[in-house]
This record gives structure tokens, C-alpha cells and sequence, in this order.
């Protein structure tokens, strides 16, 4: 009986050692981010997002003091991308940077997606919008849009775009203007900006601040912008609203998300950060040489935009005549 009972202190003495031991450890547990970030990117280099994730993603490093790496993931209209980030642990160390076409568009014109973008994924913030822009070659036989659209009522022309959203708003102008369009699909705008110099295509319709170098370096030439007014980098280069096309404004936007099931600590720590990155002078720099607008939206107020971008491209969608497939 002794025995037993000795056994039985021993038992419950070293169980409460144990407990005193873990208890130091897990109050010590390292602190969010104790190790790289990794930015997964859903389209090539190049692009205005891709853009976007590089220099956010430097603002994170110095703000979190761990290093932040941009991975690109392209192909699939962004599915790729966003299912990596879904498969990811929920841990805050994957970061997607999506766009307007993945989950404001996909949802609309892509059957069986394999992600939800609002159930999925959680906002940490918004980041830029920009306009698009019409492009073609500095040798194209298009001096404006009004030609460009008059040859698609004649013939259908080849235009390249590198998201849902692109083709989408490609689609659009198609069905306002009467012109017809061939979208030819590209995994990101570099290649495309390459075609469109090569005289591979008749016309793009892209990213302004990602062809913003090109088309101030005389690379290409814009034809129209899809804004409200028109830039003021590009004075010269009319709205598309403005050559008779009223109802037509079109942004593309970036922001960061998370897995939906990350820790609110961690979504609000990466929240905190990019905040104080989007009100730094830099941010401003940032914008102005890409032609594009800061979007400084926390994670509620992003969630009620990208539900509301969803009700938006649903009637676009709609009034173009483009059903899920």
C-alpha cells in the first residue's frame, strides 16, 4: 500500500513539474513573424500587381523585420495561385495579393473555381486601383480608339488581356461599341506588351500602371484609358466614357489576403504594418509613378468593397452577355 501510494505521489509530483515547465514555454512561444513571409502572386512579372507586391512586400520586411519573399504563380485566371494559398497553413505566412479578376471575377465566368473568394479568404488590406489602358503598336495602323472600334465592326480583332477582369472588360467595350473582339489569354502582361510591340496583336487591354514605363518611354501607344477622367501623366490620351461611352469606368485593384482561418492576431498585426506602409510618403511616390491610386482600406471596410466589386461585375457581366463557364 505504501508502495502504490509513493508511486502515486511520485506520479502527480512529476505531472506538476511538467505543467510548470510548459507553462514558461508556451507564455514564451515566439511572437508573429518569427521567419520569412512568402507573397503569392497570381500572375507573371511585370504586371501592376506584381508591381504592387514587390514594393508592399519590401514596406513589410523593414515594418515586421523578417523577410518577405514575392512568389509568382500564374496560370488558370489566378486559380493556380489562390488554391496554393488555400492548401497553405493558416499561419499568416502565406499572403496572397489577388486582384479584382480572381475574386471579384472568376466567380462570376468560371464554373467550379475550387476556392470561395469571400469565404476562403480574409482581407488584410487594399492596396492600389488603377486604370486600364488600350494599347497597340507604335506602327499600328489605329491612331485613336474611334479607329480601332471601327475596324472591329468590320472585323474581329485579336486583343490580349491576362485575367477574367481584362477579358470581362474586354467584353464590355465589345458589347457597348459593336466592335468584336478576339481574346487571345495570356498568364501576365509582360508577354503581352511583347506581342503588342511584335505586331502579334491587333490591340491589349492591360494594366495602366504596369505599360505607364512603356508608353511614356514611346514603347507603345495608348489609344484610352477606363477611368472617370483621364490621367494626368497621359493628358493627351482620352477616357473611353468621353468618346461616347458613358456608362464605361473601369479599375482593376489589388489587395493582401489571408487564409479565412488565420489567427485575428496575426491578421491584425500584417494589418497594422501595411497600414502604416500605405501612409508613408513613399506609398505616394509609389502610386504617382505608376499612374495608380493609393486604396488604403483596413479588412472591413476592404470585405464591404469586395463584396460590392462582386454585385458590380455581376451587372457588367451581365450587360455583356457573359455566362459561366
Amino acid at each position: 500500500m505504501k508502495s502504490t501510494t509513493r508511486r502515486a505521489c511520485s506520479a502527480a509530483l512529476l505531472g506538476g513539474l511538467l505543467v510548470l515547465a510548459a507553462g514558461p514555454a508556451s507564455a514564451q512561444a515566439p511572437a508573429y513573424p518569427n521567419r520569412p513571409i512568402r507573397i503569392v502572386v497570381p500572375f507573371t512579372a511585370g504586371s501592376g500587381s506584381d508591381n504592387s507586391s514587390r514594393y508592399f512586400g519590401e514596406q513589410l520586411a523593414t515594418l515586421l523585420g523578417q523577410p518577405v519573399v514575392v512568389e509568382n504563380k500564374p496560370g488558370a485566371n489566378g486559380i493556380i495561385a489562390l488554391q496554393a494559398v488555400k492548401n497553405a497553413p493558416a499561419d499568416g505566412y502565406t499572403v496572397l495579393l489577388a486582384s479584382n479578376s480572381p475574386m471579384a471575377v472568376n466567380p462570376l465566368v468560371i464554373k467550379d473555381l475550387g476556392y470561395d473568394s469571400v469565404k476562403d479568404f480574409k482581407p488584410v488590406s487594399g492596396l492600389t486601383r488603377g486604370m486600364n489602358v488600350v494599347l497597340v503598336s507604335n506602327d499600328s495602323p489605329f491612331a485613336s480608339i474611334d479607329e480601332l472600334l471601327a475596324a472591329g465592326r468590320q472585323r474581329a480583332l485579336n486583343v490580349g488581356t491576362y485575367s477574367a477582369g481584362y477579358e470581362l472588360a474586354a467584353s464590355w467595350l465589345s458589347s457597348v461599341s459593336g466592335a468584336r473582339f478576339t481574346n487571345v489569354p495570356y498568364k501576365g502582361q509582360a508577354p503581352i506588351v511583347t506581342d503588342v510591340i511584335g505586331n502579334q496583336l491587333d490591340g491589349a487591354l492591360v494594366d495602366l500602371g504596369g505599360a505607364m514605363p512603356l508608353i511614356k518611354g514611346g514603347r507603345v501607344r495608348a489609344l484610352a484609358v477606363t477611368g472617370e477622367a483621364r490621367n494626368a501623366d497621359l493628358p493627351d490620351v482620352p477616357t473611353v466614357r468621353e468618346r461616347g461611352f458613358d456608362g464605361y469606368v473601369q479599375y482593376s485593384w489589388v489587395s493582401f489576403y489571408v487564409h479565412m482561418q488565420t489567427p485575428d492576431a496575426v491578421t491584425a498585426r500584417l494589418a497594422a504594418a501595411l497600414q502604416t506602409a500605405l501612409h508613408a510618403p513613399g506609398a505616394r511616390d509609389f502610386v504617382r509613378k505608376s499612374g495608380a491610386e493609393l486604396m488604403a482600406y483596413g479588412p472591413e471596410q476592404m470585405r464591404a468593397f469586395h463584396l460590392a466589386e462582386i454585385e458590380r461585375f455581376r451587372r457588367i457581366a451581365d450587360a455583356a452577355g457573359v455566362r459561366p463557364q
